[in-house]
């Protein structure tokens, strides 16, 4: 059975880093795609990251280009997003999910499993 376990969230102020981890299990990782959705309260999710499964191609949604970046350890079945320069804006459910493909899409239908999330407070 797949399962995806996130680790990292907690509470940072405006300009601070976190990085998530998550530690998929009961698939072959290394041949797709994987995810970053966040849920922000109130709101629908949104794709914030996404990486082929051979990490040769990422997507970023426009809010977090040049500050946030995915990546992935294949032979630790780990997928990453490292957080920098948090905004207010950024607080949120952050669920790591896996695809369909080696291929990342952009559409949610494209990542069927995800995991429970891990919840990112900023506050100063």
């Amino acid at each position: 059975q797949e399962k995806l376990v996130e680790s990292g969230g907690g509470l940072v102020q405006p300009g601070g880093s976190l990085k998530l981890s998550c530690v998929a299990s009961g698939f072959n990782f290394d041949i797709y795609a994987m995810g970053w959705f966040r849920r922000p309260p109130g709101k629908a999710s949104e794709l914030v990251a996404a990486i082929n499964s051979n990490a040769d191609n990422s997507y970023y949604t426009d809010a977090v280009k040049g500050r946030f970046t995915i990546t992935r350890d294949n032979d630790l079945n780990t997928l990453y997003l490292e957080m920098n320069d948090m905004k207010p804006e950024d607080p949120a459910l952050y669920s790591c999910t896996s695809g369909q493909s080696p291929r990342f899409g952009l559409a949610p239908r494209s990542y069927p499993n995800w995991g429970q999330g891990t919840q990112v407070t900023v506050t100063s």
